[in-house]
């Protein structure tokens, strides 16, 4: 990929923290041209989700701001070239294990570690959840109040306008199979709903660059997201549609 591949870096944002949060993404568009996110902490550096480039200037960027603690995968769409990075900065990185079927390189290395549990704490601070649905062990990823989605909850264009929103709008979808536009069912986002209920968070950071929403009910969002979409496949009585927030 050198010499026609570049991959670009940009900060999140600049306040509430997320300035220590950076977009990584490689132009021209690689794949479907997902990012990963950089994230800088008092106890060391994570890189959430993988993407196939990895060229010099990623490196030295990386390495500058004193490397990665942990890599942590969303899902197999990204697994990509995770054993390389790992190699790189001589770190692990974790997967789910309802996942492991789609593992198709032997980690000589032993880079991989498996998230078995309904959840697992990377570094202090930083939290991996399992959520299910668009893949199994589809993950989601806690830090400073902030929730790292990837395509495991799909960010919606609606989802970036909080004012004067129409009812019925909703900011997330819910896939088993994103391109051929499959939802997931009722019980699967009740399953997905029971696993983040506990935790706290006021934005969600997508899979793509822009796919930030910022709004201190962002929960309550991911909740009516999830509840028009089980009215929309014809469900009125559900469990799912009787939850409230802690």
């Amino acid at each position: 990929m050198r010499g026609k591949y570049e991959n670009k870096f940009q900060k999140v944002g600049d306040r509430d923290g997320e300035e220590q949060m950076w977009s990584i993404w490689t132009e021209p568009k690689f794949g479907i041209g997902q990012r990963c996110v950089f994230v800088q902490t008092d106890h060391g550096n994570v890189l959430w989700d993988c993407m196939t480039n990895l060229d010099e200037e990623t490196v030295n960027f990386i390495k500058q701001k004193e490397g990665l603690k942990a890599i942590v995968i969303s899902h197999p769409h990204y697994y990509t070239t995770h054993l390389e990075w790992a190699q790189v900065f001589d770190c692990p990185v974790y997967l789910a294990s309802n996942d492991k079927e789609w593992i198709s390189r032997e980690d000589q290395r032993g880079c991989r570690r498996f998230i078995e549990g309904t959840s697992q704490q990377i570094i202090p601070g930083v939290t991996a959840i399992k959520v299910g649905g668009h893949f199994p062990g589809s993950l989601v990823l806690l830090w400073n109040k902030k929730l790292l989605i990837a395509d495991s909850f799909v960010t919606t264009p609606s989802a970036l306008y909080h004012v004067d929103r129409l009812p019925g709008t909703t900011s997330y979808a819910f896939m088993w199979a994103i391109p051929n536009m499959i939802p997931l069912p009722p019980a699967e986002l009740h399953k997905m709903w029971q696993a983040i209920r506990p935790y706290e968070f006021h934005s969600t950071h997508g899979a793509f660059v822009g796919q930030d929403v910022r709004d201190e009910k962002v929960k309550d969002r991911v909740l009516e997201s999830m509840k028009i979409q089980t009215r929309a496949m014809g469900w009125e009585k559900h469990a799912l549609l009787e939850e409230r927030l802690p």
